[in-house]
């Protein structure tokens, strides 16, 4: 079997798995649509700054969604390619591809055969694999496909104040849909359930992370032979604190 029908099959195979399922609906989007586009951009002309990145680099977002992060990259200037396994948020992504921007259908535990100056793996597109050697390709593949000077970043969650701070339950109301959420951590997972109905019908979907906090990513990245050059707790780029800072931001190579 060739590599393209491999992965093809991969990505066949996992309809099933909950991130394969929910994030190819519109009312994921639906539900998160008040992110912060204006923060994502600050975060980006941060760490490309940070990465002093060359003119032109070669980078990608891997988990790129619809790819808000993809085209604000590009419009800075760099050759950006935009990976997802969801097949609809790469159609809607490919409305804005052009010469130097282009988004795939991709598996990230498989590596590019390109080779890249920076490497994003943001808002939390890590530790979804119910198998732990699962998110281990993942690293590797990242590994994989950076260039012989290229960085890469992965931005997760802090586990320590989301686990603080975790509401149990709550409805959330949007574009007339009431969304009935219940957060918990079991299993090693930050899981959120969803219900809600819409289109006359009734929905169910569950959200799962692994609650990986620095020291694991720190030991996984050991094992792989990545080595973790800094850590940031914001969008800012302000030192990491595990009791204190909203995200873990880890930039390595």
């Amino acid at each position: 079997m060739s590599k393209i029908s491999n992965q093809q099959s991969q990505i066949s195979n996992q309809q099933s798995t909950w991130y394969a399922s929910w994030f190819d609906t519109p009312y994921y989007h639906i539900l998160y649509k008040d992110r912060n586009y204006r923060e994502a951009q600050i975060f980006m002309d941060n760490l490309t700054h940070y990465l002093n990145l060359p003119e032109k680099a070669k980078v990608l977002d891997l988990a790129c969604g619809k790819g808000r992060h993809s085209i604000y990259l590009n419009q800075l200037g760099y050759d950006v390619i935009g990976a997802d396994l969801s097949e609809n948020s790469i159609a809607e992504a490919n409305k804005n591809a052009n010469e130097t921007l282009h988004f795939v259908v991709h598996d990230k535990r498989e590596p590019f055969e390109e080779k890249f100056d920076a490497i994003f793996n943001l808002f939390t597109s890590f530790g979804y694999f119910e198998n732990e050697e699962d998110n281990l390709k993942t690293l590797i593949a990242i590994k994989e496909s950076l260039s012989e000077y290229g960085f890469a970043v992965i931005d997760f969650m802090n586990v320590y104040t989301v686990l603080e701070n975790l509401i149990p339950e709550e409805n959330k109301e949007v574009d007339g849909i009431t969304f009935h959420i219940k957060r918990y951590l079991l299993n090693g997972f930050i899981s959120k359930e969803i219900d809600f109905e819409a289109d006359g019908k009734k929905y169910h979907f569950t959200e799962k992370v692994r609650a990986y906090t620095l020291e694991d990513f720190q030991q996984m990245m050991t094992e792989v032979g990545i080595y973790l050059l800094d850590t940031f707790g914001d969008y800012k780029l302000k030192k990491f604190h595990k009791n204190s800072s909203e995200r873990l931001i880890m930039i390595f190579k």
